[in-house]
């Protein structure tokens, strides 16, 4: 097993997410009525990602005993859109703002020599957006990590 081929991520109103990644470049394919999705797939390059109902996700794991739903905090994971400029950067971060997301950390020069930060989506979820001068992808547009 060597691949990833979805990311879900539970949300409280998938109607409200599918708006807020609609209204920063996101692509979806909606399952269900248009007004009250099932589940949303995005048409993104790479992997995929996914808009679930919160507890949907959560019974699916288990339906009898499904893990308990965090009120809030950091989920210990991050998601992450490398681009491949500086300005590309700067255009997300200011899509996302101009959205209402919450701009955890601004674009700024980092540590490492690369230039990103990181926002927060409308249930709690932690985007980075970065740049890295020696970062390549490859045709797919996938992040090459030799």
């Amino acid at each position: 097993m060597n691949r990833i081929n979805l990311i879900a991520l539970g949300v409280r109103d998938i109607c409200k997410s599918l708006k807020f990644y609609e209204e920063i470049g996101f692509e979806a394919s909606v399952m269900g009525d248009e007004e009250k999705p099932v589940i949303v797939f995005f048409k993104n390059e790479g992997s995929k990602l996914e808009l679930f109902p919160l507890e949907q996700l959560a019974k699916d794991i288990n339906e009898k005993n499904p893990p308990a739903i965090s009120s809030g905090g950091f989920p210990g994971f991050t998601l992450a859109y490398n681009g491949k400029t500086i300005d590309e950067v700067d255009d997300i971060f200011n899509k996302v703002k101009e959205v209402g997301a919450q701009v955890i950390k601004p674009p700024q020069t980092l540590s490492w020599g690369g230039y990103g930060g990181y926002f927060i989506d409308p249930d709690g979820y932690y985007w980075e957006v970065a740049y890295g001068a020696d970062w390549e992808f490859d045709e797919h547009n996938m992040l090459i990590i030799q």
